[in-house]
């Protein structure tokens, strides 16, 4: 019925597409080795284990936090995805080390623009998982979010695609 509704107005869902914050293996988030990221807890979403260095805005964003460690940012983009991209698991241990941070909370940011640096290969040594989940918290706003990346992205490459209703 709503369906309908929508019709006659000429307002139909449209879809959106995330782009991917950083380059890397694509893994489904079930297989990622920590319960709270694996069951989806933080939302929904994928995993991607880095061949990078850093990470970008994913779309045109406003930053609404942003971990002063570097490990995690959270971010809200235009077309209203709230996103959580956290770099490695329990790296938040590290204080800081390894990461570079380029963004503040509040700051507007432009799809593409670095917002972490981080030296992979010394989290690696130093023995934390460095795989980095990218949620999408607010799931229950769109429909049929899926993952669309296959095996390997690259930065920017589309990444998920939701249905806004």
């Amino acid at each position: 019925m709503f369906d309908g509704f929508m019709r006659t107005f000429r307002l139909r869902p449209r879809e959106v597409v995330l782009s991917s914050p950083l380059a890397g293996k694509v893994i489904p988030l079930s297989e990622v080795n920590d319960e709270t990221f694996a069951a989806g807890l933080l939302g929904d979403g994928v995993a991607i284990r880095p061949t990078g260095s850093r990470v970008v805005a994913p779309a045109d964003a406003k930053i609404e936090a942003i971990f002063p460690t570097g490990h995690a940012l959270a971010l809200r983009t235009v077309d209203d995805f709230s996103i959580l991209i956290h770099l490695g698991l329990d790296t938040v241990r590290l204080q800081g080390e390894h990461f570079k941070v380029y963004a503040e909370p509040g700051d507007t940011v432009s799809r593409g623009d670095v917002l972490i640096e981080f030296d992979g290969p010394a989290i690696a040594y130093e023995g934390y998982d460095t795989i980095v989940p990218v949620l999408i918290r607010n799931t229950l706003e769109f429909s049929g979010l899926r993952v669309v990346a296959q095996d390997y992205v690259d930065e920017l490459d589309d990444l998920l695609v939701g249905r806004i209703q």
